[in-house]
């Protein structure tokens, strides 16, 4: 991994919005932050290797699925339905943005340790989605943080049904 793509994520799991710009306007960062998903998932899989291999080999999968189907939703339900003014967006924006608040992700490898599963798994959830706010906010150009929670919720139940629908196909 070179040095520019891990100052990435570390600035992504720092919350900085700036970071959030910078991948929304590099259309090269894509593949990037592909693979900041795969890593995040692969955390996980390590982190619930307890629980059984299968976690381990379909949470990548699972997880560009709906990280691609997410950013889809985001994106429509963003510009389409809650635009601002200032909003002006592309899916690729949001597939960067997006991918790389996947980035706190990453504690949850410390899963392995069976004290510290919970606790891991919990508190990337609550920074993830504090990312994906920040990362939502600034690829939609939103000014209000709270319009962007709602449009994370929203995409987030509809992306939770998608992968639902899913895991009872598989």
């Amino acid at each position: 991994m070179n040095s520019k793509y891990v100052n990435r994520i570390i600035r992504a799991c720092k919350l900085d919005s700036n970071l959030y710009e910078e991948v929304e306007a590099d259309k090269s960062a894509t593949f990037q932050a592909a693979g900041v998903v795969v890593l995040s998932s692969l955390a996980a899989g390590v982190g619930t290797l307890s629980l059984g291999t299968s976690n381990f080999l379909m949470a990548p999968l699972l997880s560009l699925v709906s990280w691609f189907v997410w950013a889809y939703v985001v994106y429509f339900i963003g510009v389409k339905f809650f635009p601002e003014p200032t909003t002006e967006a592309d899916h690729g924006q949001l597939l960067r943005t997006i991918g790389f608040s996947s980035a706190p992700g990453l504690i949850r490898v410390f899963g392995v340790f069976p004290n510290l599963m919970n606790l891991a798994f919990i508190v990337a959830a609550i920074w993830m989605l504090v990312a994906m706010v920040i990362a939502v906010r600034q690829a939609l150009d939103y000014k209000s943080t709270w319009r962007a929670v709602g449009v994370v919720v929203t995409g987030f139940l509809f992306q939770s049904v998608v992968l639902f629908m899913m895991l009872k196909l598989f």
